[in-house]
């Protein structure tokens, strides 16, 4: 089994693009120390307090959507673990919740329930030549 580590996300990120030491400690504050919150992840990263978080946002923006969706499909295992475990045992308390966040999650990673159509039809239609005609002499 891979496990998706915050170190595994962060090498992706270097890859995609060079980031400053300060962006990429942002990243790694952002989800790691700073639990997602983007006031924390700019002070821990070394930002002043002042620093607009819409200038940081603007200037990352492609690398935090991809350590975002990264974060969120080192978790999709976790949430198949949890709809599992909510049919063992469905009287746990607050199951619904969980089993509602954890099928968003899935949703959101490309894991969605597949739908099957069935079509039917009762009598059928038949397709015929066109009809030709004859020219009187």
């Amino acid at each position: 089994m891979v496990i998706l580590t915050i170190e595994k996300v962060v090498w992706f990120i270097r890859m995609a693009r060079k980031l400053t030491e300060r962006q990429q400690k942002f990243i790694d504050a952002l989800f790691g120390d700073a639990n997602g919150s983007i006031k924390d992840a700019k002070i821990i990263a070394g930002y002043s307090p002042n620093t607009n978080n819409h200038e940081i946002i603007k200037a990352m923006k492609e690398e935090i959507l991809e350590a975002t969706q990264l974060y969120m499909a080192s978790n999709a295992p976790r949430a198949a673990m949890a709809m599992v475990e909510g049919l063992v045992d469905p009287t746990e308390l607050g199951i619904r919740d969980k089993m509602s966040a954890a099928k968003e999650l899935l949703d959101r990673t490309g894991l969605i329930k597949t739908e099957k159509v069935q079509v039917e039809a009762s009598g059928g239609v038949m397709l015929m030549p066109k009809k030709q005609t004859q020219e009187d002499d």
